[in-house]
């Protein structure tokens, strides 16, 4: 019996995405064991001429088909209207099985009812004004925006809403009223959230009213529309499309990116914070190379000569940006670097440190905004990597027109604290115990937080952790000896209830104890614990007077700072 690969997942690209600027009707299939490369190509030429032969049936032959092979599976595309991305869908699950027939040694089905049922499907969900508007907002150069629920044109305050099946006719739109307004995205591995918060608390200084998309929720102003994770699609056409949105700041998460696509289709700057190893094994990306490839999407959105925002620091980043011939702003922590000095020589952008200075160049051109130990969230420049993080939002600012004052003025007054940046370098302090709340959950981000660690100098350790299952154990060896570096003198090893994702329970943090004891940890100091929660509150009622209490509340982290609280309240 040959190798048959099979049907992992069928979606639609709603937006511009890893493969072209198209929407797109995308299935994945996999396929592992001997032969698998073979009977991947196999499936994809079988694929190819099935998906051929009905797009003649249905009478679309222009749509273009596309496909990419990975690891262990492919990604098989069709493009698509806007209108009838279903329907594509349709059609391209019945061509994967018309090919999964010639693939078992049959001969290609009857196509004869599956034409009839698509012929049906395409009829029914066409809809030519959606179309014809489309078309209009490009010929008048203004943001187009669509979903299930709604579709509008322009941004922020001018935007024209209306839902699918009550669209005007382009002539009955009053395009001289419809207008956009400055939007940047900021996508990366760790930072992201910081330095969206960042930028929104530089753009407050600067009197805008600045909306914001992130995995916490979905903010205009100082008002908080919806909590949730908001750092997709579905966010990004919410804020742009609401009418006290000024400016808007988009945390755009890899898993939205792979899943539909871009949100938007137009951004005035683009942050790409760094790229590490994290959530490797899914969407068909399974190296950092591939994973780096994926966060460069926010380009497709960048229109004229707006930059892209990059970390001259991060070898990966800058590997692949000089593959491509964009405009770039380069931010980082070296200013010495041959990229950076270079890039001012060819009359380029810069955000960078120097001298303890958070500086913006052009070619020759030098502006000092404000010092790193001026920045609350940095710690006195010890948080190196909110250093990066601040370069980040700085660059970013600048890009859209703000001034070096609000840049300063935000930046001061960015604290970095549970009400800045919830879950994410929260500092506490009671007499002689110190206690950190943060985020870190990958090698990458576990890196910076042991180097701040060591710069604060604690008397003793205490560091609660934990992983979500679904993590390949390689990476959590990594997190682990990076966690290790912090030189835990109690190490609390926690559960994460509800995001075991696969394993048995307790076997995450098993697997963590065993790395940790391979990195030097003695077996003695290591605890096993059900709850996050119930292990920081165990770790406060024994903390000593010198410690550091290092909580990564990657859950129950409203119930932690509770916790936290409590203890800072207690006599």
């Amino acid at each position: 019996m040959p190798v048959l690969p099979r049907l992992t997942d069928s979606r639609r690209l709603t937006g511009a995405n890893l493969f072209w600027d198209r929407p797109a009707a995308i299935i994945d299939i996999a396929c592992e064991g001997p032969g698998a490369s073979g009977a991947l190509k196999a499936a994809v030429e079988a694929w190819s001429g099935a998906t051929s032969a009905l797009l003649e049936a249905v009478e679309m032959p222009g749509e273009r088909l596309t496909h990419r092979l990975f690891d262990g599976g492919a990604s098989l595309l069709i493009s698509a209207p806007v209108d009838v991305l279903y329907s594509m869908c349709e059609l391209n699950e019945a061509a994967w099985q018309a090919a999964l027939a010639i693939l078992e040694g049959g001969e290609p089905a009857d196509t004869g009812a599956d034409t009839n049922r698509l012929l049906d499907l395409f009829e029914k969900e066409r809809n030519p004004a959606l179309l014809a508007l489309q078309a209009a907002a490009r010929d008048h150069e203004v943001p187009f925006l669509w979903d299930d629920d709604e579709v509008s044109v322009g941004y922020g305050k001018s935007a024209l809403v209306w839902t699918p099946d009550a669209l005007p006719a382009p002539d009955e739109v009053d395009w001289k009223s419809v207008g956009t307004i400055p939007v940047a995205m900021v996508t990366g591995t760790n930072g992201k959230s910081t330095t969206v918060r960042m930028a929104a608390a530089i753009l407050a200084a600067a009197g805008l009213r600045a909306g914001l998309t992130s995995t916490d929720w979905i903010r205009v102003g100082e008002t908080i529309l919806d909590t949730g994770d908001y750092s997709g699609t579905g966010g990004a056409r919410t804020l742009m499309r609401h009418p006290d949105t000024e400016v808007a700041v988009l945390e755009t998460a890899r898993g939205g990116l792979l899943r539909r696509g871009l949100g938007i289709e137009r951004a005035d700057a683009a942050v790409i914070t760094n790229v590490a190893a994290d959530h490797l094994g899914e969407w068909g990306i399974n190296t950092v190379p591939e994973l780096i490839e994926a966060k460069f999407i926010v380009r497709r959105a960048l229109h004229g000569n707006a930059p892209l925002i990059l970390n001259a620091d991060d070898d990966g980043v800058v590997q692949y940006a000089g593959t491509l011939d964009h405009a770039v702003t380069w931010f980082g922590l070296d200013p010495a670097a041959d990229l950076v000095r270079e890039h001012l020589e060819a009359g380029g952008k810069t955000a960078c440190l120097q001298d303890g200075w958070l500086e913006l160049r052009h070619g020759d051109r030098v502006r000092r905004v404000i010092r790193a130990e001026q920045i609350p969230a940095t710690l006195d420049g010890a948080a190196r990597h909110n250093v990066s993080n601040a370069l980040a939002a700085m660059a970013l600012c600048d890009t859209l027109g703000v001034d070096e004052a609000a840049i300063r003025e935000g930046l001061a007054g960015f604290r970095g604290d549970e009400d800045d940046n919830p879950g994410r370098g929260n500092w506490f302090r009671k007499g002689d115990i110190r206690i950190l709340v943060d985020f870190a959950h990958n090698e990458h981000g576990m890196l910076a937080l042991a180097e701040m660690v060591e710069r604060v100098q604690a008397r003793r350790v205490v560091l609660l952790m934990g992983q979500a299952g679904d993590r390949l154990d390689k990476d959590i060896g990594d997190l682990t000896r990076a966690a290790c570096r912090m030189n835990p003198a109690r190490l609390m090893l926690c559960e994460l209830p509800g995001y075991e994702r696969g394993r048995q329970p307790m076997e995450t943090p098993n697997l963590i104890r065993d790395f940790a004891i391979d990195s030097g940890v003695n077996e003695a100091n290591i605890e096993l614990h059900g709850d996050p929660a119930d292990a920081a509150a165990l770790a406060l009622a024994d903390a000593r007077p010198g410690d550091l209490l290092v909580f990564l509340a990657l859950t129950r982290r409203e119930e932690i700072l509770r916790l936290v609280h409590g203890f800072l309240g207690a006599d």
